[in-house]
């Protein structure tokens, strides 16, 4: 398993090379288009290569993924903690049950055994 997961993480970084040497031209990322920056004042601009745009793109997509399926879970979380909640709660009353069963059991042995000792 772990030889595997050794091949599989070599072809991800071997396709991660590629992509970034096939993607390796400069590419000027800006805010706002050209004439809403000049209008708002924002023309804040920065040049990376294409891969490293490319990389970003998926990265946030993957953090955006994973938040809404954490948000989207919480129920689903939220009652597992009830049920195991509830589920040792019942451990709780049914060990206490058995505890009283065995001290009541411990009397019921003793008025029989009375009794027995009283015919012999």
């Amino acid at each position: 398993m772990r030889i595997i997961k050794i091949i599989l993480l070599a072809i991800v970084a071997v396709c991660l090379v590629v992509l970034a040497l096939a993607n390796a031209q400069l590419v000027t990322l800006r805010v706002l288009p050209e004439a809403m920056a000049g209008f708002l004042g924002l023309t804040w601009t920065v040049t990376l290569p294409m891969f490293v745009v490319l990389l970003g793109a998926v990265l946030v997509g993957l953090l955006i993924g994973f938040l809404w399926e954490y948000l989207r879970e919480h129920k689903h979380r939220a009652a597992v903690r009830t049920e195991r909640r509830r589920r040792e709660d019942l451990k709780r009353e049914v060990d206490q049950m058995k505890t009283e069963r065995r001290g009541s059991g411990d009397d019921v042995l003793a008025l029989l055994d009375d009794s027995g000792t009283g015919r012999a």
